[in-house]
C-alpha cells in the first residue's frame, strides 16, 4: 500500500471561547493538536479514542467542512489545506462522507432516488433515464431494492437509512470516505452486515476509509492501520495486528482493557484509569497523559514526547519506550 491519498502533517484545529464579562480572555480549545497520518489506496485507518478527544474533528478538517487552524493536508501530493470553496470542488468528488446518525444526514423532504441522485448532478448531466438507471443501481449495490427510490427517509429502518447514505456516498465514485462512527446508532446484527457491506465496497472500488469509531472491535474487524488519539493528539500509530497484540502506548493499554469479554465466566485484570480527561481548553504539560499514566515519570510532566518508531511500522508518543534506532545501537554494543 504504498501508493499514499492522503497525508496530513501537524494539523490543529482551535477554537476560541469567550471567557469573563466581556469575554476577553483568549482561552482556546484546542480539538486538534498536531496530528499526522497517512492513508494509502485501498487502505482503512481505524481512528479511536475516548469521547471528545479529536477524532470527528480531524475527519471534519479532511473534508474541509471546516477550516484548519494551521498545519498540512495533502490530497495526492497537492496540498488542500487553503483552497476556496471553488477550488475545493473537484476535490470534494474524490473525498466523501457517511456519518453517524443516518437520519439526520439524510433530507427528509426529498424522495430516496433524489437524495443519491443529487451529488450526481452537482458534477455530472445526465439524461433522466440514465440517471435513474444509475441510481438504482447504486440501490442494489447497497441491499436496498430500487422500488424503494419512491420512498422518503422515514420510511426506511436505521440500517437502511445507513445504506442509502453510503450509496449517497458512492454516487460520485470516491477515492476517499470518512466514516464517522457510521454504525454506532445500529443494533449489532445491522451493524455487522453494513460493516460487511463496507468491506465488499473497499474491494469492489479500490476506496480508502478513514474509520472513526470507538468501538474497538469494529475497528479490528475493518481497519488494515490504527490511529489511538487522545486529547487532541496521536499516541500511538501502527498496523491492526500490533496494536491488538502489542500495544506500546498506556492509553492504548487500557483502552483494550477495557473492551468487554463475551464469556460471562470469563475472569481478566483490569487496569483502570484514575481521574477524568483534562479540559482541552488547558491540557497538561508534557505528556497529556501524564495525569493518568499508572507509569508516570517526573520526565513526563515536563517534556512533550515525540511520536517516534519503537518497532518498526509502529510509532509511540512515550517517553518510556526507545526508538527504533537506539534499540539497534544498544543491540550493537
Amino acid at each position: 500500500m504504498s501508493d499514499v491519498l492522503l497525508e496530513v502533517r501537524d494539523l490543529v484545529k482551535h477554537y476560541p471561547t469567550q471567557q469573563g464579562l466581556f469575554g476577553g480572555g483568549g482561552a482556546k480549545v484546542r480539538a486538534v493538536d498536531g496530528v499526522s497520518f497517512s492513508i494509502a489506496s485501498g487502505e482503512t485507518l481505524g481512528l479511536v479514542g475516548e469521547s471528545g478527544c479529536g477524532k470527528s474533528t480531524t475527519g471534519k478538517l479532511i473534508l474541509r467542512l471546516q477550516d484548519p487552524t494551521r498545519g498540512t493536508i495533502l490530497w495526492r501530493g497537492r496540498d488542500i489545506s487553503r483552497l476556496s470553496q471553488g477550488e475545493m470542488r473537484p476535490v470534494r468528488r474524490e473525498l466523501q462522507a457517511v456519518f453517524q446518525d443516518p437520519y439526520s444526514s439524510l433530507n427528509p423532504r426529498m424522495r430516496a432516488a433524489d437524495i443519491v441522485a443529487e451529488p450526481i448532478r452537482n458534477y455530472d448531466a445526465l439524461p433522466q433515464a440514465q440517471m435513474r438507471e444509475r441510481v438504482a443501481g447504486l440501490f442494489e449495490r447497497v441491499g436496498l431494492r430500487p422500488d424503494q427510490m419512491v420512498k422518503y427517509p422515514f420510511e426506511f429502518s436505521g440500517g437502511q437509512r445507513q445504506r442509502l447514505g453510503i450509496a449517497r456516498a458512492l454516487s460520485v465514485r470516491p477515492k476517499l470516505i470518512v466514516c464517522d462512527e457510521p454504525v454506532s446508532a445500529l443494533d449489532v446484527s445491522v451493524q455487522a452486515q453494513v460493516i460487511n457491506l463496507l468491506m465488499d465496497l473497499q474491494q469492489e472500488f479500490r476506496l480508502s476509509y478513514l474509520f472513526v469509531a470507538h468501538d474497538l472491535a469494529v475497528v479490528e474487524h475493518i481497519s488494515h492501520r490504527v490511529a489511538v488519539m487522545y486529547l487532541g493528539k496521536v499516541v500511538e500509530i501502527a498496523p491492526k495486528k500490533a496494536i491488538f497484540t502489542r500495544p506500546q502506548h498506556p492509553y492504548t493499554e487500557a483502552l483494550l482493557e477495557a473492551v468487554p469479554v463475551p464469556d460471562p465466566a470469563a475472569r481478566r485484570k483490569r487496569r483502570v484509569l484514575g481521574g477524568d480527561v483534562p479540559s482541552p481548553i488547558k491540557p497538561p504539560s508534557g505528556c497529556r497523559f501524564h495525569t493518568r499514566c499508572p507509569y508516570v515519570e517526573e520526565r513526563c510532566k515536563l517534556e512533550e514526547p515525540p511520536l517516534k518508531e519503537v518497532v518498526p511500522g509502529q510509532f509511540v508518543a512515550c517517553h518510556l519506550r526507545q526508538p527504533v534506532a537506539m534499540l539497534k545501537q544498544e543491540a550493537v554494543a
